[in-house]
């Protein structure tokens, strides 16, 4: 799915080498993310999210002959570094904190 993915990205985008795509998934549903240069977002949404929502029906369709259910999110760089900028400021909490109690 993931190569699918990348395969129909990729070819519409400006930038294919800052594609990101990451899967995240169960047993029969899996979540696929898409992550582009803030550029390119325009370009995988399209007018009236038309692009974006064809992409979706082509996955959907290559998904349900496996036999499992499938939903695409694209992530914004922004939203991408403030996550791991969240993550490391709780690390550095608990690693206060920790001094702080003396272990």
């Amino acid at each position: 799915m993931k190569d699918f993915v990348a395969y129909i990205v990729k070819n519409l985008v400006d930038n294919p080498d800052k594609v990101r795509i990451n899967e995240v998934g169960g047993t029969h549903t899996l979540i696929i993310e898409l992550a582009v240069e803030k550029s390119d977002i325009g370009k995988i949404i399209g007018k009236k999210g038309k692009t974006i929502n064809a992409i979706r029906t082509l996955l959907m369709s290559v998904a349900s002959r496996n036999g499992i259910r499938v939903n695409l999110e694209i992530i914004e760089e922004d939203e991408e570094k403030e996550e791991v900028a969240v993550r490391e400021e709780v690390v550095k909490e608990e690693e206060a904190v920790k001094e702080e109690a003396g272990e």
